[in-house]
C-alpha cells in the first residue's frame, strides 16, 4: 500500500490564480482583459482563436485596433462608461465574423466589468464574448414565423394572401419572392391532387430587387419546365445557382440562392413560392428549408380558407341571383330599385319581387341571421317557400306563419334535434295593389322599413317589430294602409347585431326627398348600409282607366246579361287580341257563381295586362267555389270547369269583406281564346 501523500496547504491567492487561469484557458468564453487606457492586457485562446489569430498578436494593442483584427465592432464610449462608472454592461449583441465553417456572420453576446484590485483601486475592464448565433438565428426564425402567422391570411382572398406572404418574407428571409398559383385555384375552383409542370400557373405577387439588378417582374404566366424537373416538389428544395425559367434572377443572372417551396394543402397543390438570395448574401441551410416549409403551410391554410370562401361566395350569388327579377310582370304596379352590398360574410340575405293576381306585387326582404353557407343554403330553400306560398294568396302575416313553420322544420332537420343554435331569419312582406293603393304589411325581426309619401313625410314604422322565424312564432306585426300614388316603400334586410339604429336618421333624410327616381335614391341609401344588406325600394302606381274597369252588379241573376255587354263594350274600347265571346262567357259564369253563391255587393272587374286580361269577380260571400266535375245527366256544375278551360289560369282569394274569384285569359298569339 502507497504512503499517504503528504498534504499541501495553499493560500488563497495561490487558489484565485488557479482559478483563474483555468477559467481564462479552459472556459468556452471570450476574455479580454484591458488596462485604464484600453489596451489589451491579456486575451483567451477563444476570442483570438475566432480569426485564427496567435494570442500574442492580439495582445498589447489598442482595444480598437485589436478588435477590428478580430472583425467585432467596438464601441469605445461603453468600455469608457463602465471605467468610469463601474456599472457593467450585459448581453450586449454586437456582430462578429463567421465562426469556422460556417458562411453566416456570428453574433455574440458581450458582458463588461470592472477590475479592481483588494483597495478599490481600479485596474481596467474584463470584456466576455460568448458566441450566440445559433441562439439569436433561432430567434429571428422563430420571430418571422410568427409575424407569418399573424400577417398571413388577414383576408379572404387568394391574391391578398399572396402579396401578404411576400410582404412578410421580403427582405428578412430573401432578397425577392415569387408566388404562383394554379389556374383552378385563382378561378375559385377546388385544386388537383397531381399536379405536373404543364400545370397552368400564374405569378399573383412577385417583389424584390437588389443593388446590381433589375427589379422582379410582377404578375404574369409562370413556366415550369427547369425549375421542378417532372413534377412540382413536394417539399422546399434547394435550387442550386441561378433560378430560371418563370422565376427570374434578380441580380442580372449572377448566381445565388433559391428556395422552391410547394404550398399544399391536404395533399393539392395550390401553388409555389420561389424564394432567392443574391450570391452576396448567406446562402439557404437546413434551417432555413424547415422555416420556409412552415411559413408554406401557413400560406396553404390560408389560401384554402380563401379558396373555400370564395367557392361559398360563388354558391352564395349564384343562389340569391335565382330566381331572375320579374320587372315586366310588376311595372305596372312598381318601379323597383333593387341593390346588394356584399361584405364578405356570407350573409344569407334575400330580396324578391313577386307577381300577384290582379296586378298586385308581393315585396319581400329577409335575412338568415347566422352567416355562412349553410345560411345561404336556408335563405334558398325559404325563398322557394314564400314564391310557393303566395300561390295560396294569403295575407302577409298568415304567409309569414307558415314561414316559421317552415323555418322551424328546417331547423330540425339541419340539427337532428332541437338546439340552441337552430337557424332563424327575418322577413318583411309587403303586397301593395295598384288599384286602390292598399299596402299589406308584416314583420318577422328588425328590419329597415319605411314608406314615403309624395309630400316627403316618412314613417318610420309603419308596422311593428315581430318574432324571428324559427323563434317566437306567430302572431306577427301586420298593418295596413292606403298610399298615394308616387309613394315610395324602403325595405332593407335587418342590421348587424348592435347596429340596429346606426345611421337611421341618415337613412330617413334620404328618403326625404321622394322627387328622385327610385335608382337615384337607391344609390343614396345604398351607401349608408352596413355591408352584406339588402335594400328593396319600390314607387306605388295606380291603375289608369286603360287598364282597369269595374262595375258593380245587381245581385240578381238578370243582371248576369248586362255583365255580359258591359263585358263587350270595353273589350271593343280597349282593342285586345282576345275572342270576346271567351271573355264574355267567363266573365258570365263567374257573376253567375257569385249571386248564386255568394253574397252581395258583387263586384266585376277587368283588368289590362301585357300578355292577359283578368277578370275578376269579388262578393262578400266567404265560401271558396270549388271545381267540380258534372256527370252528362247532370243541369249544372259545369261553370267553374269552362272557366278554368278557357283561361291560363285562374284562383280564389279572401279578403277581409269576402272573396275574389279571377281567371287570367291570355293575349298573346297563341294563348288560350285568342283570336
Amino acid at each position: 500500500m502507497d504512503a499517504e501523500q503528504p498534504r499541501v496547504t495553499t493560500d488563497e491567492r495561490t487558489w484565485n490564480e488557479a482559478i483563474l487561469g483555468a477559467v481564462f484557458t479552459q472556459a468556452e468564453v471570450g476574455f479580454h482583459v484591458l488596462d485604464q487606457d484600453l489596451r489589451v492586457i491579456k486575451v483567451n485562446k477563444v476570442a483570438a482563436g475566432r480569426r485564427g489569430l496567435p494570442v500574442d498578436r492580439i495582445a498589447g494593442l489598442p482595444a480598437a485596433e485589436a478588435y477590428a483584427a478580430l472583425g467585432v465592432s467596438f464601441d469605445e464610449a461603453l468600455l469608457l462608461g463602465v471605467l468610469a462608472t463601474g456599472r457593467p454592461v450585459t448581453d450586449r449583441l454586437v456582430t462578429g465574423p463567421p465562426s469556422a465553417g460556417t458562411p453566416r456572420s456570428s453574433v455574440f453576446s458581450v458582458s463588461v466589468h470592472r477590475l479592481e484590485d483588494g483597495d478599490g483601486r481600479v485596474l481596467g475592464l474584463v470584456v466576455t464574448s460568448t458566441d450566440v448565433t445559433a441562439r439569436e438565428g433561432a430567434q429571428a426564425r422563430l420571430a418571422l414565423l410568427h409575424d407569418a402567422h399573424e400577417r398571413i391570411g388577414t383576408g379572404l382572398d387568394v391574391e391578398r394572401t399572396a402579396r401578404e406572404l411576400v410582404h412578410v418574407t421580403l427582405p428578412r428571409f430573401a432578397d425577392s419572392v415569387v408566388v404562383a398559383l394554379t389556374d383552378t385555384v385563382l378561378r375559385g375552383r377546388d385544386p388537383a391532387l397531381d399536379v405536373g409542370v404543364t400545370t397552368p400557373l400564374l405569378r399573383c405577387a412577385a417583389a424584390g430587387r437588389t443593388a446590381a439588378g433589375p427589379p422582379v417582374p410582377d404578375v404574369g404566366p409562370v413556366l415550369l419546365p427547369g425549375i421542378f424537373g417532372d413534377e412540382l416538389p413536394r417539399s422546399a428544395s434547394l435550387v442550386a445557382g441561378t433560378a430560371t425559367g418563370g422565376v427570374p434572377s434578380p441580380d442580372g443572372g449572377r448566381p445565388g440562392s433559391g428556395l422552391v417551396v410547394p404550398l399544399t394543402a391536404h395533399g393539392k397543390v395550390l401553388g409555389v413560392v420561389a424564394f432567392h438570395r443574391a450570391a452576396s448574401a448567406e446562402p439557404y441551410g437546413p434551417d432555413d428549408l424547415a422555416l420556409a416549409d412552415a411559413i408554406a403551410a401557413r400560406t396553404a391554410t390560408c389560401l384554402e380558407n380563401a379558396l373555400r370562401f370564395t367557392r361559398e361566395h360563388i354558391v352564395m350569388y349564384a343562389l340569391q341571383a335565382w330566381p331572375l327579377r320579374q320587372h315586366e310582370a310588376t311595372q305596372r304596379a312598381v318601379d323597383v330599385a333593387q341593390r346588394h352590398r356584399p361584405g364578405g360574410t356570407g350573409a344569407g340575405s334575400w330580396y324578391d319581387v313577386i307577381p300577384l293576381p290582379g296586378a298586385r306585387v308581393a315585396l319581400v326582404v329577409g335575412q338568415v341571421e347566422n352567416p355562412g353557407l349553410s345560411a345561404v343554403a336556408t335563405m334558398s330553400r325559404l325563398r322557394t317557400a314564400v314564391h310557393s306560398l303566395t300561390t295560396l294568396d294569403l295575407a302577409p302575416h298568415e304567409l309569414l306563419a307558415l314561414l316559421h313553420a317552415v323555418t322551424r322544420r328546417l331547423s330540425v332537420e339541419h340539427t337532428r334535434g332541437p338546439r340552441a343554435d337552430e337557424p332563424t331569419a327575418s322577413c318583411t312582406i309587403a303586397v301593395y295593389d295598384p288599384v286602390d293603393g292598399r299596402i299589406d304589411l308584416a314583420r318577422a325581426g328588425t328590419s329597415l322599413l319605411a314608406v314615403v309619401r309624395p309630400d316627403g313625410s316618412v314613417d318610420e314604422r309603419p308596422v311593428e317589430d315581430g318574432p324571428l322565424l324559427g323563434a317566437g312564432g306567430p302572431p306577427f306585426a301586420c298593418a295596413t294602409d292606403v298610399l298615394p300614388e308616387g309613394s315610395t316603400l324602403c325595405l332593407a334586410s335587418a342590421p348587424p347585431p348592435g347596429d340596429e339604429g346606426a345611421r337611421t336618421g341618415e337613412i330617413v333624410a334620404a328618403l326625404a326627398r321622394p322627387d328622385r327616381p327610385p335608382e337615384t335614391m337607391a344609390d343614396e341609401v345604398e351607401r349608408l348600409l352596413a355591408p352584406d344588406r339588402v335594400l328593396l325600394l319600390a314607387r306605388t302606381r295606380r291603375l289608369s282607366s286603360d287598364e282597369l274597369a269595374e262595375w258593380e252588379i245587381p245581385f240578381d241573376f238578370e243582371a248576369v246579361g248586362t255583365a255580359r255587354a258591359l263585358v263587350e263594350e270595353r273589350l271593343d274600347a280597349w282593342d285586345l287580341p282576345v275572342d270576346p265571346f271567351t271573355v264574355t262567357l267567363v266573365a258570365s259564369e263567374l257573376v253567375t257563381n257569385a249571386i248564386r253563391y255568394g253574397a252581395e255587393p258583387v263586384v266585376l272587374r277587368l283588368l289590362r295586362q301585357d300578355d292577359a286580361l283578368v277578370c275578376e269577380v269579388g262578393d262578400a260571400g266567404q265560401a271558396a267555389p270549388n271545381l267540380r266535375h258534372a256527370k252528362a245527366v247532370d243541369e249544372g256544375g259545369r261553370g267553374l270547369l269552362i272557366c278554368a278551360t278557357l283561361a291560363e289560369d285562374w284562383g280564389v282569394r279572401h279578403t277581409d269583406d269576402g272573396k275574389t274569384v279571377w281567371a287570367a285569359i291570355g293575349t298573346r298569339p297563341g294563348a288560350s281564346g285568342s283570336s
